[in-house]
């Protein structure tokens, strides 16, 4: 018989499993793009087996949508953590830290993993819902960030214009380092909300 104390171990155990093929599989994904990155190759990433892989996640499917989100949530998480009490007096902060949100790993794997959903049917329709969880996520994180009333007129809007300049930037650095360019839009971006969200 397995008693509590034995079971919490095992539990942490496979918790940790867990957490290291999610890194492992974003990792794997944001340098190799969909077509170089297999269970295998994360597992060994992880320092598991395939089949302790295939245990948590049956589908190379399910092991990179997970990804995906799981860190698309620990950054969240971050931005929260940056802000704790707001940083609606330094909306400019908070602009950076959105815009820096699509500048490294995560968004290349997050777009490794679009770029197959629009060729692959299977992959689709999830890659379409995890998008529409995270983009609402971000999205009322930086509401909640910038300390702004979106039941004014155009707050959503240049909130999520705000989200898809981010975007547009982070596609921008993907081939080059448009760190000058960057900052300055951030700057005029900052302005724009002030002006817009008051």
């Amino acid at each position: 018989m397995v008693t509590a104390p034995d079971r919490a171990p095992k539990q942490d155990r496979s918790r940790a499993t867990r957490q290291r093929l999610l890194a492992a599989a974003v990792a794997c994904l944001a340098e190799r793009g969909w077509a170089g990155s297999t269970v295998s190759a994360v597992a060994e990433r992880a320092g598991v087996s395939r089949g302790a892989a295939q245990h948590h996640f049956p589908t190379r499917e399910d092991l990179f949508t997970a990804a995906v989100e799981y860190v698309a949530e620990e950054r969240c998480q971050a931005l929260r953590a940056l802000f704790p009490e707001g940083a609606a007096g330094d909306r400019r902060a908070v602009v950076a830290a959105l815009v820096e949100g699509c500048t490294g790993p995560l968004f290349r794997a997050a777009l490794h993993l679009w770029v197959a959903a629009s060729a692959e049917e299977q992959l689709r329709g999830r890659v379409t819902e995890l998008e529409a969880r995270v983009g609402r996520e971000t999205h009322r994180v930086a509401v909640e960030l910038l300390g702004v009333d979106e039941s004014r007129p155009g707050v959503r809007e240049t909130v999520q214009g705000l989200l898809d300049m981010a975007r547009g930037l982070g596609l921008a650095h993907l081939l080059t380092d448009d760190t000058a360019r960057r900052e300055r839009v951030v700057e005029q971006w900052a302005e724009v909300i002030e002006g817009v969200l008051g």
